[in-house]
């Protein structure tokens, strides 16, 4: 376990400090800055801490613990420099709570899809561990979030996604500014929906990795707002905001069975 931060010390990046957490140990790490006040608000009473390059975060009660929010940006350099910070000032468990594209029939718009490995088709990881090592997230925590969306009766899935460092040739995307994607990247969509992955996103595995390598905790869950086999497009803001209820639900509950052991 590494060293803690002196608690008036602010961390670089994040803009954060030991003594502004008040003892959270929970991170809940959507990607976009603009996401985090509602979802700060919808898991209780919250406030705003800082605003700092791409990391914006809130501190937020959920019966008496607080739970801090924090944006990552996108990718997974910016999420490691988010959890090494965020580690060094008291936080043992992170779960990303973002958006995805699926790549299976059965997963629809604004389905959840509890992440429970991710293929690390990226770099950032590779930093922490060699790429054969598996990006896997904490028991405790996938079962926590597949718990709480099946007691609400949301819509959702167990699965591995791939976590790409792009958004398009990584996914395979045509739609592109020249509509190129390299050869190494041509035919891989089909090839990951044999093989039953759920998923395309950018953090996963990142995430995973760096919390194994610190000892520390990770899950991740995600709102489906593309559905690759119906075409490349990504859906409208409307299905992200009618889904992002379900979601902070689900969190939450999460949390309230995580808190409490």
């Amino acid at each position: 376990m590494g060293k803690l931060a002196k608690a008036t010390e602010i961390m670089y990046h994040t803009g954060l400090s030991r003594k502004m957490l008040k003892g959270a140990r929970f991170a809940l790490l959507p990607g976009d800055p603009g996401r985090v006040e509602s979802i700060a608000a919808g898991i209780g009473q919250c406030e705003r801490l800082a605003v700092h390059r791409e990391y914006t975060s809130y501190l937020s009660y959920l019966k008496d613990e607080p739970i801090l929010v924090c944006s990552t940006g996108m990718g997974g350099p910016s999420v490691a420099i988010c959890m090494e910070e965020l580690a060094r000032i008291g936080i043992t468990h992170f779960i990303r709570v973002g958006t995805t594209g699926s790549i299976q029939d059965k997963i629809e718009l604004g389905d959840l899809i509890v992440v429970k490995g991710a293929v690390r088709l990226e770099g950032t990881s590779t930093h922490y561990a060699p790429i054969n090592f598996p990006a896997i997230a904490t028991l405790k925590v996938t079962n926590a979030l597949a718990a709480a969306a099946e007691k609400k009766k949301y819509r959702y899935h167990i699965g591995i996604c791939i976590s790409s460092d792009t958004f398009w040739p990584g996914q395979e995307r045509y739609d592109s500014f020249t509509g190129y994607v390299p050869k190494a990247f041509r035919g891989t969509l089909q090839e990951w929906q044999q093989l039953g992955a759920t998923n395309y996103e950018m953090e996963a595995a990142t995430l995973f990795i760096v919390a194994q390598s610190f000892g520390l905790s990770a899950g991740c869950i995600c709102v489906a707002v593309a559905k690759r086999t119906d075409g490349e497009k990504v859906a409208s803001q409307t299905i992200y905001m009618g889904a992002l209820p379900k979601m902070i639900s689900t969190v939450k509950e999460a949390l309230l069975m995580l808190i409490d052991k």
